[in-house]
């Protein structure tokens, strides 16, 4: 059993998270970060996607309609992560939560990556992040990635925008 190793090609197909309030989820995911709404089921759970997958994120009041955040800490999602092609598309969307004023939690140089940190209506944590060309990330001398967490350049990711 030790011996398995996933393929290489695996990806995460989505995320479904519990809401307490459908419609609030739905303008803070599809409004405010742009996903397309493909399908309502009821009015109980929606699947949203980018360019028409079926669903990147599912949406549900199934056990939690009206219920409180999760504690933040106890054991469940950390963030979802979602994946911007370029670095103008994070810029973009960081222009549209200043815009918006939605607040940030974070925002993050990573060394392979340059992220951003907000919370949905519901606190489920969210990062949105595009990932720098694989030769440039930090590799020591060994040749081993060195990932790190450094105080992101927002001025120089928004001048992306001119």
């Amino acid at each position: 059993m030790s011996d398995y190793k996933i393929p290489a090609q695996t990806r995460i197909g989505h995320v479904h998270l519990k809401v307490s309030d459908l419609q609030r989820s739905l303008a803070f995911y599809s409004d405010l970060l742009g996903f397309e709404l493909v399908t309502m089921y009821g009015d109980q759970a929606a699947f949203i996607s980018a360019g028409g997958y079926h669903h990147h994120i599912g949406l549900n009041t199934w056990h939690s309609k009206g219920a409180a955040p999760a504690p933040e800490r106890a054991p469940g999602l950390y963030h979802t992560a979602i994946l911007y092609p370029e670095r103008k598309d994070l810029a973009a969307i960081l222009q549209r939560l200043i815009d918006a004023r939605y607040p940030l939690t974070g925002a993050s140089d990573h060394g392979v990556s340059e992220a951003l940190y907000l919370d949905d209506p519901d606190g489920n944590g969210v990062e949105l992040y595009w990932d720098r060309p694989r030769d440039q990330w930090p590799l020591d001398d060994a040749g081993n990635l060195t990932m790190y967490t450094r105080r992101l350049d927002a001025e120089g990711l928004l001048a992306e925008l001119k």
